[in-house]
């Protein structure tokens, strides 16, 4: 995979750290929870001749500072919009995987102006907005019990993350994203994640959108991309076979060409 330099941006006095490279239309891609932008690195491989890719560290990941106790994801979206306009981008196609799809979404609606289109990997409209209260409650405890246990194998750290085994360098690379993870910093994203509810706002979504679905994902099932494809007026649904949550690993080459067939 490329090696590419970390670099940061400041927003309202925080860090917000990102790898870029590549040439043409700008992507910005945001990462899953208990992780950092390093999952990205083999779509912006592959991605070298057809796009600026930047994979940005949500605030509390990877390089990026940790953000405000207590912080939103409408407060998180900001940030994302901030990093864009700080470094003249917009407007960007933005895509997201899990927690970075719904963050993703959050932008589009706070900040329409700054996306130009929106890729939702295996993503939600927040866990309030996709999922039901009693699933809400018992990730809200699984969270908790992970970040204060000891750590774990990588495909361990999320129940139902991998519908099937990673090749031995993806699967060190996401091992490597979650392991530097922080505690403190993940609860609180993790927290307004669980607190967000999209689901009514999903209409005024008014750019292209592209939602990608995994056959076997089980973390968000495909009721949950049907909920998104429904509401986001003219979106189009995506369904990758023999792949769970980490659609972007687990079905890189597809992955690839759709954001290919997005971009082009």
């Amino acid at each position: 995979m490329h090696d590419v330099e970390l670099q940061h941006v400041l927003v309202d006095g925080r860090r917000v750290a990102f790898r870029r490279a590549g040439r043409g239309p700008v992507v910005v891609l945001l990462h899953g929870a208990v992780s950092d932008g390093r999952e990205w690195l083999p779509l912006l491989t592959d991605l070298l001749e057809d796009a600026d890719v930047l994979a940005l560290d949500i605030p509390g990941c990877g390089g990026s500072d940790d953000p405000p106790s207590g912080s939103t994801l409408a407060d998180l979206a900001d940030v994302v919009a901030g990093a864009v306009q700080a470094l003249h981008l917009g407007p960007v196609h933005l895509g997201g995987l899990s927690f970075g799809g719904g963050l993703a979404l959050q932008v589009a609606i706070r900040h329409p102006s700054l996306v130009r289109s929106l890729v939702l990997f295996s993503a939600y409209a927040g866990w309030a907005g996709s999922l039901p209260p009693e699933e809400v409650s018992a990730r809200r405890a699984w969270a908790r019990s992970f970040l204060e246990g000891p750590p774990v194998d990588p495909d361990q750290v999320v129940p139902g993350l991998l519908g099937k085994p990673l090749p031995p360098e993806l699967a060190d690379l996401l091992a490597q994203a979650h392991a530097a993870h922080r505690p403190g910093p993940t609860l609180v994203l993790l927290d307004a994640f669980a607190d967000a509810d999209l689901s009514a706002e999903l209409a005024d979504v008014r750019c292209p959108t592209l939602v990608v679905h995994g056959e076997l994902d089980e973390r968000a099932p495909r009721a949950v991309a049907n909920g998104l494809h429904r509401g986001i007026t003219g979106s189009r649904l995506v369904v990758l076979p023999g792949v769970g949550h980490m659609v972007t690993l687990e079905a890189r080459a597809g992955t690839a060409a759709l954001m290919r067939e997005v971009v082009s």
